[in-house]
């Protein structure tokens, strides 16, 4: 079984509080970072759970949040008030107080499908003010990162796509997705992968164990450069 190796830099804390706190203060300094040689930097998020108390960290930055475009790395194909949405998350977790300033951009459209929607969800995303300054990734317990799930169909062309989003439809999950590919999280400048639990931390040494094995657990397309917070 792999350990955490440094090439990885594994961050362990005591508990989710101190890692919320820890990852935020990385996170404003990376698009702190960003913002002092360009006028807007992109923040790219996962959804779910375990991210809220780091949006609560991390809404308390002083940052210029004016100049911040927040991201999520993937989505469900569901209005933004319905409680599974990630923007609409985003929007109450996260985009709070002074961080309200900040401009989200969603990944659904009014079209039915998220392959009827994806080409106009591509459009926004090229549009971005380059690319990611900080990206934030979550694990799920069969490898999957963003809606890059092991049972998608549309996976292993997702992998190579030289797109910056692909519909998926994971036979596991209820609700079609759309995600944000590998080309287009691959570029961010830093970024972590933030999971919480026994678990998670099983899941992580067995992605490390057979990273070639891309298809198998889709968070290994990401691992060069990336940081690991943990907490029990």
């Amino acid at each position: 079984m792999a350990t955490e190796p440094e090439a990885t830099h594994w961050r362990p804390y005591p508990d989710p509080l101190s890692l919320a706190a820890a990852l935020a203060a990385d996170v404003a300094t990376a698009l702190e970072v960003a913002l002092g040689g360009q006028e807007q930097a992109v923040l790219v998020v996962s959804g779910g759970r375990t991210p809220t108390r780091f949006f609560h960290a991390l809404r308390g930055s002083t940052l210029d949040w004016s100049r911040v475009v927040v991201v999520p790395a993937d989505e469900r194909w569901v209005p933004e008030d319905d409680p599974a949405s990630n923007i609409g998350l985003i929007r109450r977790e996260l985009l709070q107080g002074a961080a309200a300033r900040a401009r989200a951009v969603s990944l659904t459209t009014s079209a039915p499908t998220p392959h009827a929607g994806q080409a106009e969800v591509e459009q926004r995303l090229l549009a971005l003010p380059g690319p990611p300054a900080a990206l934030v990734l979550g694990l799920g317990e069969d490898g999957h990162t963003a809606s890059l799930f092991p049972d998608a169909p549309e996976l292993p062309a997702a992998l190579d796509s030289p797109r910056l989003c692909a519909a998926m439809r994971p036979a596991s999950q209820p609700t079609p997705r759309i995600t944000l590919t590998p080309r287009l999280l691959g570029q961010a400048r830093w970024r972590a992968l933030h999971i919480e639990g026994a678990a998670k931390r099983a899941t992580w040494q067995r992605v490390q164990a057979e990273p070639e094995a891309v298809a198998a657990m889709p968070l290994r397309a990401l691992l060069a450069g990336l940081h690991c917070y943990w907490a029990p």
